[in-house]
């Protein structure tokens, strides 16, 4: 009769065969970490080995880039003195040193994340056999990578792939073959960084939510403190974050935060860096962080607020225009110490409000400054009634009204200006000469006007115009210029040549205004002589010199940007030399060093003797029956100016260009959503689009009040300075 069985043979068999595949799982991680260790120190030889040196060659790169550069920082513009009005960037991050960071950040970080982190040399293996074990026997999981270990894999999610989805997805995936190079290169990291260097550097590359970077950053937003003042439950709370900062987000999801930080300060207690009783008191705290979101600056210009962010776009456009790449700008850590003046662009900016409401539908009123110079033009203030901002029901906008070309309706009778210098330059008229002023005209230049005009010659039909209000048969070109009868300044520009009067208009600063045309979608290009700019220009002078142009041209009908007229009078003011408007103080990188922007030289637009000249020709306009002398009174104004105002057709538009030896500026006003119809002028306040093609609008009325208003505010104290002498050879024709 056969043996019966003994009662615990089961429960032998079942515990034998769980020795058995423990040791075999054993086994296989000792196997595991051998191929491991190998693979890290000891490359193979052969084909395999050529494979090994070229991996380690990466290793020793990647290991280079976290020892010596740093991640992307946060780019801050200042004004003039140095205040920041500012920040651009893609990672908000604020870098901290070692010494910067507070001890209670520190080890709330090494109790959950690494505790024996000052005692392994990248690769924790005891930790990483003893994870792999529990984790392979069903228990709960366990992470085994040390601080330095995850320093690198952050670094290559937020820095090196920081633009690459799937370069993120390889640095984090799961396989045997990135936790080989992930543990090569956080070996040769702690030969080339102290421990102190990595634990900081893993603090400034990791992520805490909502696109904030590194602890600097995370304590002010999160605290409105600095990294050295983080206590013992402000580091808990972020020192748990760190492992998943989406879910323990504490203004998403404040019971998960609290309960992870919690998790925090038992692993301080764990780890001797906290007492019990200290624990268990700061678990009854809140998370004390900041009420409504993190206090974090806007990542752009709005950051600069509704009165300095239109200089803010202009700055951030002027960069990339001039060689910097814009990644490059909002990760590279600059200072850009601009030109901006905040107490003119204040004036400024209060002036063209109290012209025109910021909520007025429809309805632009903008103010481009310019400081005049041999050697540089620098632009002082870009000024709007709209605020600058994303929010159109508050009256915000970000399109750029005060630099860009956005009035496409044009700026009227300013653009005589260039008729005028053309003239001069050629001899054909000196400012004190005499000019026909006839209250009606037909001139043999094609203009595409709507009104019917005799026909001329085959193919050329005439442009029929007549003048805004009622003047003597003749006058010098200096009350030409004061007073603006449209008929002197065709029949001019038929004297001179459209191509003459074209070209004069973007020597003396129309330079992006020229070479693209907003009303035909040409495409902007800053390449003065290239072929683009030549075939945009020619829309106004057609195909030849010669040829039949558009007479309209010298009225001003013409998209312009606000600022390049602004320094057109600039120009005209430092002798006809011509500078890039430039809002560009400074810039310095990270470590402080001087960054060269390339700029475009000055240039002697036109003779000196000219420029003068025509200063004192366009000096009448705020006195005696200038166009501006009304507006001009009402501020008291006693300083000598050049001025010339603009109107365009219909008074949808109209513009004001003056400038004293100190300041040049010009006011516009028009409609930026709707061009087409007119504007009211019903005093200070009150203007307004009208529902037709009608209004009242004139450069002398809301363009000039915005001007002095500005004007007389910002000048108050400063000299009185006269304007430069005429030259002889342009006061007469035959001079």
């Amino acid at each position: 009769m056969p043996a019966s069985p003994r009662a615990d043979a089961p429960l032998r068999t079942l515990t034998c065969v769980r020795m058995r595949d423990g040791l075999l799982k054993m086994l296989g991680l000792c196997l595991l970490a051998g191929v491991l260790v190998a693979g890290i120190l000891f490359p193979v030889v052969g084909a395999a080995g050529v494979i090994s040196n070229e991996a380690s060659d990466t290793v020793e790169s990647m290991s280079s880039d976290l020892a010596d550069e740093p991640p992307p920082l946060v780019t801050t513009i200042t004004d003039k003195d140095g205040e920041p009005i500012a920040t651009l960037y893609k990672q908000y991050r604020i870098p901290t040193s070692p010494e910067q960071i507070s001890d209670a950040m520190k080890w709330a970080l090494i109790s959950v994340e690494d505790r024996r982190f000052y005692s392994h040399h990248g690769v924790d293996w005891q930790g990483t056999l003893r994870a792999a074990i529990s984790n392979s026997s069903g228990a709960d999981t366990q992470g085994a990578s040390t601080l330095t270990q995850q320093y690198v894999k952050n670094y290559l999610i937020n820095v090196t792939y920081r633009d690459d989805q799937l370069g993120q997805q390889r640095a984090q995936e799961q396989t045997i073959a990135r936790k080989l190079k992930e543990a090569r290169i956080a070996i040769q990291l702690e030969t080339k960084m102290s421990k102190e260097q990595i634990l900081a550097g893993y603090l400034n590359v990791v992520e805490f939510s909502r696109q904030i970077y590194g602890v600097g950053a995370a304590a002010h937003a999160y605290f409105d403190t600095t990294p050295d003042k983080l206590n013992v439950a402000q580091s808990a709370l972020l020192a748990g974050m760190v492992n998943n900062p989406a879910v323990n987000d504490p203004w998403n999801n404040p019971e998960r935060a609290t309960e992870r930080r919690n998790a925090v300060l038992d692993r301080m207690v764990d780890n001797r860096k906290l007492s019990e009783e200290d624990g268990e008191r700061i678990k009854q705290e809140p998370l004390g962080v900041v009420p409504d979101g993190p206090n974090k600056p806007p990542s752009n210009c709005v950051g600069a607020g509704p009165e300095h962010g239109f200089f803010c776009e202009y700055v951030e456009d002027y960069l990339l225009e001039h060689g910097m790449d814009e990644d490059e700008l909002l990760t590279g850590g600059y200072t850009v110490r601009t030109t901006l003046d905040k107490v003119a662009n204040s004036a400024a900016k209060e002036s063209a409000e109290e012209q025109v409401s910021k909520n007025q539908e429809n309805v632009a009123n903008t103010l481009s400054l310019v400081k005049p110079g041999k050697d540089r033009h620098e632009v002082v203030a870009l000024a709007a009634n709209r605020d600058y901002g994303p929010d159109a029901n508050a009256g915000q906008t970000e399109y750029a009204l005060p630099s860009d070309i956005a009035n496409v309706t044009g700026t009227g009778s300013s653009y005589k200006i260039f008729t005028a210098a053309a003239a001069l330059e050629q001899r054909k008229v000196g400012i004190y000469d005499t000019v026909q002023a006839p209250s009606s005209y037909v001139s043999r230049v094609f203009s595409g006007s709507p009104a019917p005009c005799p026909f001329i010659a085959p193919y050329t039909r005439g442009y029929c115009l007549g003048n805004a209000g009622t003047y003597p048969s003749s006058m010098s070109l200096q009350q030409a210029l004061a007073t603006s009868p449209n008929t002197t300044f065709v029949i001019l520009e038929e004297m001179v040549g459209m191509k003459p009067v074209v070209d004069m208009a973007s020597k003396l600063g129309m330079r992006k205004t020229m070479a693209s045309n907003a009303a035909t979608g040409g495409p902007v290009d800053p390449n003065g002589d290239s072929d683009a700019v030549r075939q945009s220009q020619a829309q106004f002078y057609g195909p030849s010199e010669n040829s039949p142009g558009k007479g309209s041209f010298t009225l001003g009908q013409s998209p312009t940007s606000g600022l390049e007229l602004a320094n057109v009078a600039a120009t005209i003011m430092s002798g006809g030399v011509w500078c890039p408007p430039t809002p560009i103080g400074e810039v310095t990188d990270r470590d402080g060093k001087p960054v060269s922007i390339q700029e475009e030289p000055c240039e002697q637009a036109v003779p000196e003797g000219l420029a003068n000249t025509l200063a004192v020709g366009l000096s009448k306009d705020d006195v005696g029956g200038g166009t501006s002398a009304e507006a001009a009174a009402a501020a008291n104004w006693k300083r000598p100016m050049i001025g010339k105002t603009g109107t365009t057709q219909n008074n949808g538009s109209a513009a004001f260009v003056g400038a004293t030896p100190q300041l040049a500026g010009v006011a516009m006003v028009f409609r930026p959503d709707l061009p087409n119809g007119g504007l009211v002028d019903g005093g200070p306040g009150n203007v307004y689009a009208s529902a037709g093609t009608s209004g009242n609008m004139f450069g002398g009325k809301t363009p000039a009040r915005t001007w002095f208003g500005a004007m007389t505010k910002i000048l108050e104290g400063e000299p009185v300075l006269p304007l430069p002498k005429s030259d002889p050879a342009y006061e007469r024709s035959g001079g």
